[in-house]
């Protein structure tokens, strides 16, 4: 999809559309081995290799809201993205990004924070990766700087 295309879209269209592309990759990424799930883990990620990382999914809960350490953790995150350049987008419900990354065999506690890096020798390249990176960046152009995109029902 190009930016003329994406642009062209009623905005319940491209919510629908980038929360599909987001689940695609999220998927491609667990089956490649390139995701990296949980505030800590990705801050030790990102402060590591951060040339590796690709995109950022911050997931709000109700904790998000009591949670004054978290918030302070997202902000940190927010800013690290904006400073490397890394596409960067909100999900409102945790759930449902914990179903999409975790395995059915544990349960995920923390699915705050999941990155979605390249492998080294950067053989994995998806089209809905793109479509995401496309919209994040018509959305700072609308100074939407994190965008929220809802997941599909599963």
């Amino acid at each position: 999809m190009t930016l003329e295309e994406v642009l062209i879209q009623k905005p319940t269209e491209r919510a629908q559309c980038t929360g599909q592309a987001l689940e695609e990759v999220l998927v491609a990424a667990k089956d490649n081995d390139s995701l990296t799930v949980g505030v800590y883990e990705c801050a030790k990620v990102m402060n590591l290799d951060p040339d590796s990382v690709s995109f950022c999914v911050l997931a709000m809960d109700e904790e998000f809201e009591c949670d004054i350490a978290l918030q302070i953790h997202f902000t940190l995150i927010q800013s690290f993205c904006f400073d490397n350049d890394i596409s960067i987008v909100r999900v409102s419900d945790m759930q449902k990004l914990a179903e999409i990354v975790g395995d059915k065999a544990e349960q995920l506690e923390d699915a705050h924070c999941v990155l979605i890096t390249n492998p080294a020798d950067g053989s994995w390249e998806d089209p809905s990766l793109e479509k995401l990176h496309l919209f994040c960046e018509e959305s700072r152009r609308l100074n939407d700087w994190v965008p929220e995109i809802s997941l599909p029902e599963r």
